[in-house]
């Protein structure tokens, strides 16, 4: 999933320092980031709370950062096949520290993957209609938004009818951000990149609709963060 022009190590060192370390178990792969961390024991139950992982399926996280997410999904949704994946290299190391040291049977070593490509030329396929859910935690605001398009576009082809796009983030709602920390991290990513930003998710319904996915549901969640529930059609 592209980060441009920035990869990632440089992307949080420049706006946030101190949010990324290196682990000292694994110190020349494995990411550690504070705020992954704190919010994915959250992003877990609003998949519990719908039923995700209840019994067998394929989960495809795009943009999967350090890996610390999909480890724990993988952990505690045993049933459930995942495959992790990113473009950045630094992240692609760290994630496959990840699924080394965890030592699960059903979390896939990662997969470089970029949402700007066509789905056939990824991969790891066949990939059409094989997903039970595709996953993207923390990518819209700092990604151009041909990658949201992008991303809509990629679930439209990889979910199963019925199967569930679920996205985590910073979101704009109807023009307004709220509160004044997420109007100025907004100001900050627009500042390094003004491509970068959070997405209003009036635009995000409109693209879901494009792609034949049905908005569900906003999850509000802790630290200004939201979850967006959509279901394919």
């Amino acid at each position: 999933m592209p980060i441009r022009p920035t990869n990632l190590k440089r992307l949080l060192g420049d706006l946030f320092p101190s949010v990324i370390r290196f682990s000292r178990t694994h110190p020349l792969a494995m990411l550690v980031a504070p705020a992954a961390e704190n919010n994915k024991h959250y992003i877990l139950e609003v998949l519990r709370a719908r039923g995700f992982g209840a019994r067998p399926g394929f989960a495809l996280e795009l943009a999967s950062g350090s890996g610390q997410h999909v480890t724990l999904f993988a952990s505690d949704l045993p049933h459930v096949l995942w495959q992790p994946s990113d473009i950045d290299s630094a992240c692609l190391a760290s994630i496959s520290a990840y699924v080394k040291s965890s030592g699960l049977q059903n979390l896939l070593p990662p997969l470089r993957l970029d949402v700007l490509q066509p789905l056939q030329e990824w991969p790891g396929g066949p990939w059409p209609q094989s997903c039970d859910l595709v996953l993207c935690i923390n990518l819209m605001h700092i990604s151009p938004f041909t990658c949201t398009q992008g991303l809509f576009k990629a679930a439209r082809d990889l979910l199963k009818p019925s199967a569930l796009l679920v996205t985590y983030g910073p979101y704009a709602i109807n023009g307004t951000i709220t509160p004044q920390s997420n109007v100025n991290f907004d100001a900050s990513l627009r500042r390094s990149n003004p491509d970068w930003g959070l997405r209003d998710v009036a635009t995000l319904k409109e693209l879901a609709k494009e792609n034949h996915l049905e908005f569900l549901e906003m999850v509000h969640m802790p630290a200004n963060n939201k979850c967006l529930v959509f279901r394919m059609q």
